[in-house]
């Protein structure tokens, strides 16, 4: 079974109030990620089919096709994590 680790190569940025959090994703995995997240999020923009701005669970978040998605407004680790697994998983 998959899990988190499996697709995030790092995490940069502190979480916490209004803090912006950048998810790396594996290098071999991100095209499989960005599949993922996209089936599974609500779609609010497409630039290009390069930058894709979503929504998911009330959060707005940003994925990149180069492999990287930028989190907003996240108050945890705890909740990127949960919230990664929902979208990956």
């Amino acid at each position: 079974m998959s899990t988190v680790e499996d697709y995030v190569a790092r995490i940069e940025g502190a979480c916490g109030e209004e803090k912006d959090v950048i998810v790396i994703f594996k290098y071999d995995k991100k095209e499989e990620a960005v599949k993922r997240i996209l089936s599974k999020a609500s779609l609010k923009n497409n630039l290009a089919g390069i930058i894709f701005e979503l929504t998911f669970q009330g959060l707005s978040f940003r994925v990149y096709s180069s492999g990287k998605a930028i989190f907003r407004s996240i108050k945890s680790k705890e909740e990127l994590h949960s919230i990664l697994a929902a979208l990956l998983l």
